[in-house]
This record gives structure tokens, sequence and C-alpha cells, in this order.
């Protein structure tokens, strides 16, 4: 329900771009994020401006190469995108702020039961039962997916 106080919390309309992080949303997610790693030079772009840069390509959907001039270079921002799914940095932010989301909402960590009907059983499974005389039975590929090869060569 949207009252004084929760206006104020979720209120955007201070921050560079509506994708920008509170400093709320930041001090959840700084803690996991991996330091800078040792005997190299210093970290020299700021970690919390790759997340704005990296929510705004996420909340916009624009291109990399549109990504604003005031927000670390596209190179950067890309690289710790890529480093990030790469090591599961992602994924555990991802974790993280989905339990926390459920206990703000009253509700246990993990989901306890889960529904499935019989139509997701059919859509899940490829090729779906044969509805059409007409139509082949989809295949199993027995050779490694070059898509999912590219992507990964992509980061």
């Amino acid at each position: 329900m949207w009252t004084l106080e929760s206006r104020r919390r979720y209120d955007r309309s201070k921050l560079r771009y509506p994708s920008d992080m509170t400093d709320d949303e930041w001090a959840l997610i700084k803690p996991l994020i991996p330091p800078a790693k040792r005997g190299g030079n210093k970290r020299t772009v700021d970690v919390r401006e790759v997340v704005n840069g990296v929510m705004f390509i996420l909340s916009t959907g624009c291109q990399w190469a549109s990504l604003p001039k005031d927000l670390p270079p596209r190179s950067s921002t890309n690289d710790y995108f890529c480093r990030w799914d790469y090591d599961g940095t992602l994924g555990r932010i991802h974790h993280t702020l989905y339990l926390r989301c459920r206990e703000q909402a009253g509700r246990e960590a993990s989901p306890t039961a889960a529904i499935i009907d019989s139509q997701s059983v059919k859509s899940a499974e490829k090729g779906g039962s044969r509805t059409h005389p007409g139509t082949m039975q989809g295949r199993r590929s027995r050779v490694k997916s070059a898509t999912s090869s590219l992507i990964r060569t992509a980061c």
C-alpha cells in the first residue's frame, strides 16, 4: 500500500537516472561485489557507477554503445558485467535480493510448494505432443550447441 513513508522510500526523482541505486540499495549489494584482484593495478573505476551502468542497460534495454557518457565507459561496464556473470556474482546478488523481497512480503525465505499443471508440462517438452498429422516430432541434437558457445565467447 502506498503511504507517505513508502512513497518517500521509493522516490527516485532525486536520482540522476531512475535505474541508479539509492544508498540503501547500494548497502545491500556492496558486500556481494568481489574485491579487486591482488597484485594488479589499483581499481580506477567506481564499482557503484559500474553497477549503475549495468542497471541502466538492463532497465532501458539500450545497446552498450548508447550508455550515457556520465557513466563508466561501456567497455569497462561490459567487462565487469561479463566477469560477474562468469564468476556467479550476478546470481548471488539476485538470490540475496530475492530472499530479501520474500522476507519483506512476510513469506518464508524459500518457497515450500510449487504448482505444475498439465499445460506447463506439455509446453516444457521439446517438440510437444503431435497435434497435426503432417508435423514431425522434434529431435534432440547430439552436437554441442554453437549458440551457447558463441554467447560465452562474447563475454
